[in-house]
């Protein structure tokens, strides 16, 4: 079995794979339902998208990268909310990848690092299309509750919300 790492995200070639897995996330997110692209759009609009991943890490106190065989395979991101929380940001893995638990890794890993500076919760949300993603969300503990932040009218029949303490 291929040799599996989390890491962060540092050096210039980092954040260019990085760029490449979410530009990738965004394109599988298009792809998935009759519903999707006009919820990509709106949450994932160019320029701005391009723009926030050219500014990595930005916002963000944690962009992270997953390597299978020391390739980069996988990405995720968290980011503080005003009210001391964190959201976890565009968990993807390459299909290719997929079915070597990564995704999990990489979500316990910012739980990790969210619970060693004192985060009190861990929230995201996704697309209720998305059934992986919900199931490993369940798995690894969160719990369904309403949006934390303001979303737009059209999109909240389209996303669930997670959160759970790190």
């Amino acid at each position: 079995m291929a040799e599996i790492t989390i890491r962060t995200a540092a050096s210039p070639d980092d954040f260019a794979a990085v760029r490449r897995l979410c530009l990738a996330y965004r394109e599988d997110l298009r792809s998935h339902h009759p519903a999707a692209p006009a919820l990509v759009d709106l949450f994932y609009p160019d320029p701005a998208y391009s723009d926030l991943l050219d500014a990595l890490p930005g916002k963000h106190d944690a962009v992270l990268l997953a390597d299978l065989g020391g390739a980069p395979v996988g990405c995720a991101m968290s980011q503080r909310l005003p009210d001391g929380s964190t959201e976890i940001k565009r968990v993807y893995v390459a299909p290719e990848a997929r079915g070597h638990g990564l995704a999990g890794l990489l979500v316990e890993e910012l739980a990790t690092r969210a619970r060693a500076v004192g985060v009190p919760q861990m929230r995201l949300d996704t697309m209720k299309t998305l059934g992986a993603a919900c199931h490993l969300y369940a798995k690894l503990g969160f719990v369904e509750r309403g949006p934390y932040q303001p979303i737009p009218e059209q999109a909240l029949p389209h996303l669930r919300f997670f959160e759970r303490r790190p």
